[in-house]
């Protein structure tokens, strides 16, 4: 299995990593009060954190949701948090154009579910060097991410992680396959799941997406003990605030108990491969 290495104190595939923060940048003071908190839980419970925020969220259900700051206040924002935490940092693009802006300030470039099938957007991050996170369309069988991986690899990247999110299953429903995980995995790069965005429900209360969260605490335990690299949440200290994506966010005691669930199948299940 790869090892990825995102930073000095931060090597995906060498102990569980936490990929976690708010769904999109509300503003910097609250990335910080979400950063400061999940770096230390992880602190606490030996868990390398990396932080993520999306300076846009491009594809929202309404054209009236919340999007995000844009490209160049996002990316300052998590310069900020970068230099402030000293976490890395993880981001999505959406455009070929983001890719090397937002490689100035990211450590992982993040390529959205809906997006993953986009050569150009994957040759875009691989040229930049970072490391690439390609969430698993929710339209794709597991086996069929191989070619996203090829496509970064064969624009010279070998930084890739791979990231199972859930299954459309009929209408405003998601489904997860803990197979996809050992599949992706087959492919020789690490893998991630991402506990939140599986229980979505996509466009599921009309003009937003819902979500199920009293489901992620299982579905993150289960893919816990099929094995994982890094574990994905999408938190905020008052959900149902959230400016996007807050059904399926964690709150902050409920991602604590979630990450020492996680952390002790995790150990288990290490000493067992």
């Amino acid at each position: 299995m790869n090892h990825i290495r995102i930073s000095d104190r931060v090597i995906i595939g060498k102990k569980l990593t936490l990929i976690g923060g708010p769904c999109v940048v509300e503003s910097l003071e609250m990335c910080k009060i979400i950063a400061g908190y999940l770096q230390e839980i992880c602190a606490g419970l030996d868990v390398q954190y990396i932080f993520k925020a999306s300076f846009d969220k491009a594809n929202r259900s309404s054209v009236k949701s919340f999007r995000g700051p844009g490209l160049e206040e996002g990316l300052k924002i998590l310069a900020e948090i970068k230099r402030a935490f000293k976490v890395p940092v993880v981001t999505d693009i959406h455009e070929a154009h983001q890719a090397a802006p937002a490689a100035e300030v990211a450590d992982i470039l993040q390529i959205p579910a809906f997006l993953c099938r986009q050569t150009d957007l994957l040759a875009a991050c691989a040229a930049t060097g970072r490391a690439v996170n390609i969430k698993k369309g929710q339209f794709m069988a597991p086996e069929d991410m191989r070619g996203a991986v090829e496509k970064v690899r064969e624009a010279g990247n070998n930084q890739i992680m791979l990231t199972e999110r859930g299954t459309s299953f009929g209408y405003h429903n998601l489904v997860v396959d803990m197979r996809a995980l050992a599949v992706m995995r087959g492919f020789g790069v690490p893998v991630v799941f991402d506990a939140t965005h599986s229980v979505q429900l996509p466009g599921g209360l009309g003009s937003v997406s819902g979500g199920r969260r009293e489901f992620i605490r299982p579905l993150a335990r289960a893919a816990a003990a099929v094995g994982i690299d890094a574990l994905f949440t999408e938190v905020h200290p008052e959900p149902e605030k959230a400016l996007s994506d807050g059904p399926n966010s964690l709150n902050f005691a409920l991602v604590k108990t979630v990450l020492q669930e996680v952390k002790a199948i995790y150990d288990l299940a290490g000493k067992n491969r």
